[in-house]
């Protein structure tokens, strides 16, 4: 099975990175107004070249060297002494940094979708890089690098379950968005919608299908297992698409397009956490909850925290990545105390690291455009291009 193991980890490598690029770059870019979609596919497509150079640099090594119950330590630094022979299990070791690179790459990218709109191109990449290393690689490293969180860790023999990214990258990515959106403070127009709801299905449904890899290759083997988190994936996106297009038909009378496309990441985010636990009934349920479940976040923290998550990532990422790390005790597949001690641990070490980074470069790069910047839009002004020219 090494043969097939490593052709199918070839596959799910560039179904995860065809996620960010472009999945994620037109569902975030169709978000936004018209003056900044090219700024929004800029900060993706920037950040996967910036990301994976670190992660080839340091990030990979911090994540998964061998170090402590800390960090990996710097060993594996540059892949220094990994040759093409050399396995991670069964698979070749630079076949497993390259799946865990794309990881790296859409973590970050998902936080794009707070500070859309007014955030300064420097310090996205600066911000961007400083977090992967300190926030995310050590995150990895607990969880899924035989640190702190895993087995026989902090939490004893069954440590935290997450399969492919509950905490590790959903619950990270929500609360770092919160944490930027708090500090930029909200956007001087927020009145206009969509400005191609187009792009926005389109980004959706690459999403979809690149999280069959996501979700499907963290079983980093082609077995059954493989086969059902990919099934119980399809599930729950399917059935949350519909639960929140009924929620929305219900409370507003009408059903849109953008808002079932974004059940449809709610529900991938929910079961993206228990995708190699659970079965087809229990994604079924997951699905259904989180459609309604995410929806209601949404209106929490834009109508009553009053807080310009642009895009609402923590509202769909954070909240559907933790309630889904929280459904895999309620089925059994893990412990309640790990399962709530890693949503603490890992929420509480995120918010101090982002709010630290947050600090130290905006003493070096604006953390926000001018308002004449903004008004004018960021693609014009920072990047001197249009995405549409009049005639």
């Amino acid at each position: 099975m090494v043969g097939a193991d490593t052709a199918w980890i070839i596959v799910a490598t560039a179904l995860v990175l065809f996620m960010t690029l472009p999945g994620l770059a037109l569902f975030y870019g169709g978000l936004v107004r018209s003056r900044n979609v090219l700024s929004v596919f800029m900060h993706c497509y920037a950040i996967a070249c910036l990301m994976s150079v670190l992660w080839l640099a340091v990030g990979y090594s911090i994540a998964f060297g061998e170090g402590n119950a800390l960090w990996g330590g710097l060993e594996k630094a540059f892949l220094l002494g990994v040759t093409a022979d050399d396995l991670a299990g069964t698979l070749p070791e630079v076949l497993f940094f390259a799946f865990q690179m794309t990881f790296a790459i859409i973590t970050p990218a998902l936080i794009v979708g707070a500070y859309v709109e007014r955030v300064g191109f420097g310090f996205v990449l600066a911000f961007s890089g400083a977090w992967m290393l300190l926030c995310y690689a050590p995150v990895v490293h607990w969880i899924w690098g035989g640190g702190m969180l895993s087995d026989g860790g902090i939490f004893g023999a069954i440590g935290v379950r997450d399969f492919a990214g509950g905490l590790v990258v959903h619950e990270t990515a929500g609360l770092a968005a919160i944490v930027v959106s708090v500090f930029l403070g909200p956007r001087g127009d927020k009145t206009k919608p969509p400005h191609n709801p187009g792009y926005v299905m389109i980004g959706a449904s690459m999403l979809w299908v690149g999280w069959f890899g996501f979700n499907g290759g963290s079983q980093l083997a082609a077995d059954g297992g493989a086969a059902m988190a990919l099934t119980v994936t399809h599930i729950s996106a399917a059935t949350a698409s519909l639960s929140w297009a009924m929620w929305e038909r219900i409370k507003y009378g009408k059903a849109s397009l953008v808002g079932i496309v974004t059940g449809t990441i709610a529900g991938l985010a929910s079961i993206t956490p228990a995708s190699g636990f659970v079965g087809p009934v229990e994604a079924l349920v997951i699905g259904a909850v989180a459609g309604v479940l995410c929806q209601e976040a949404v209106n929490v923290i834009r109508n009553l925290l009053k807080i310009d998550d642009t895009l609402d990532v923590f509202a769909v990422h954070g909240v559907g990545g933790v309630f889904g790390t929280i459904m895999i005790a309620v089925f059994g597949a893990g412990t309640w105390a790990a399962q709530l001690g890693g949503i603490a641990v890992v929420g509480i070490y995120t918010i101090v690291v982002t709010l630290l980074i947050v600090f130290a470069v905006k003493l070096i790069f604006p953390i926000r455009v001018s308002k004449d910047i903004e008004q004018e839009g960021l693609d014009l002004a920072i990047h001197g291009e249009q995405a549409y020219h009049p005639g």
